[in-house]
């Protein structure tokens, strides 16, 4: 049996350059580490993120509090454990913690310990990371949706929807699915330098261009697809963040302008812009506690992928509730809105078993980790969501994939969207 011996941590700095935890543990010969990501557009119910706000050399965003905590109380109690019995570790931690939203020790030192479990027990088994995880045999490369327009709270334009994505649907590998999406961008880079307009990037490595209506950028991303070659809906498909919380207000929402209309007025204007622009997935339409909107689009809209984040924020509580609700059919998976791998995990199953899909998820605060790749093949999930083809921090992720794809061979297959 390998034997926790240790754990170390420190802080370090995320993709936008803010302070985030790295943990190290140790067994006897070997150790593994991990970077906890953070978001920018974050839900209420999320898992909680502690940081040193009293710390004015840093903002108050350091994390010195969260390092601490691992190099004392949980370094104490996780000494001796089994690396390999995962559920056990997490649930320690999880007692250890005592709280519904892990706030004394936060999330951020829970998940980079977690995270950096699973990886030594990987490592110490001598196999990939996304062999140990929940499939066994069969494994399947994720679909990206890849972020190509930034709004919302990912940049400073004047766009509503936080996320334009494109979803390769006509390639048959990963390999190909990339070569889809990077003439595509190429090709709305060239378009919107055409129109005189910036090629900056969000924090997600979508252009950002300082353009103020939705449909704006829609159009840009349909006349792309074509000028690549490719048919829109078909060969590539359009995909939606709207991140719905940011606006709403008295219930009404200002997604489709500036003006806030009733949620029966935003579902008719959903369903203009999904026939205009054959858009296939959505995601959080609503706001986080509007369960009867979400309900109501369910009903409205057909043959759309409806994806909850923000409302379901990777609780399975939250999740039962939604299937009861009818609120969605996929739900985005970020591990540190619920703070273990072994929480991250029972989620997917149970999404599975409820036959939603699921999309594994980065942050807008990302690192060099590629936990999330490993994540998305190693539990069958459909889709992946990590960035544009830019950012060193989003490309990592999908680097990975092209090795897990490699090293699968003729085994690899894509999954079903």
């Amino acid at each position: 049996m390998s034997k926790i011996l240790k754990i170390r941590a420190r802080q370090v700095f995320d993709s936008r350059g803010i302070p985030t935890i790295e943990a190290e543990v140790h067994t006897k010969n070997l150790s593994a580490s991990a970077i906890c990501p953070s978001g920018a557009s974050t839900g209420t119910y999320e898992a909680f993120e502690k940081r040193d706000k009293n710390n004015k050399k840093y903002l108050g965003k350091s994390v010195f509090s969260a390092v601490n905590l691992v190099k004392t109380k949980i370094s104490k109690k996780l000494r001796g454990l089994n690396i390999h019995d995962q559920v056990r570790i997490d649930t320690t931690l999880i007692n250890l913690d005592g709280t519904r939203q892990k706030t004394n020790l936060g999330a951020n030192a829970i998940l980079a310990v977690s995270m950096a479990v699973k990886k030594l027990s990987a490592k110490i088994k001598k196999v990939p990371l996304y062999k140990t995880f929940l499939i066994k045999d069969s494994y399947k490369l994720p679909y990206p949706l890849m972020n190509i327009i930034n709004g919302g709270a990912h940049a400073n334009n004047g766009l509503r929807i936080q996320e334009f994505m494109i979803r390769p649907d006509k390639a048959k590998s990963f390999s190909e699915a990339m070569r889809i999406c990077f003439i595509v961008i190429n090709n709305l880079r060239d378009l919107i330098k055409r129109k005189k307009l910036s090629t900056s990037v969000g924090d997600e490595g979508g252009f950002a261009p300082m353009i103020n209506s939705n449909e704006q950028a829609l159009d840009l991303v349909v006349e792309a697809i074509k000028k690549s070659g490719f048919k829109n809906g078909k060969d590539v498909s359009i995909c939606l963040d709207v991140a719905a919380n940011e606006l709403y207000k008295k219930n009404k929402y200002s997604i489709h302008s500036k003006k806030y209309i009733s949620i029966d007025e935003s579902i008719k204007k959903y369903q203009k812009i999904i026939n205009k622009y054959k858009i296939k997935s959505i995601e959080d339409p609503f706001a986080e506690n509007d369960w009867s909107a979400w309900s109501k689009i369910m009903k409205s809209i057909k043959n759309v992928q409806i994806v909850g984040d923000d409302l379901y924020v990777t609780n399975l509580e939250r999740l039962k509730k939604g299937f009861l609700n009818n609120s969605s059919n996929s739900i985005l998976i970020k591990l540190n809105q619920i703070g273990t791998v072994s929480e991250t995990l029972e989620v997917i199953k149970f999404a599975q078993i409820i036959g939603y899909k699921t999309i594994i998820s980065h942050r807008s605060g990302d690192s060099e980790d590629t936990f999330i790749a490993d994540l998305a093949v190693g539990t069958n999930s459909n889709q992946i969501k990590t960035g544009s083809l830019t950012r060193s921090e989003r490309v990592a992720k999908y680097n990975q994939l092209l090795r897990i794809e490699e090293e699968l061979g003729k085994k690899a297959k894509m999954n079903k969207i």
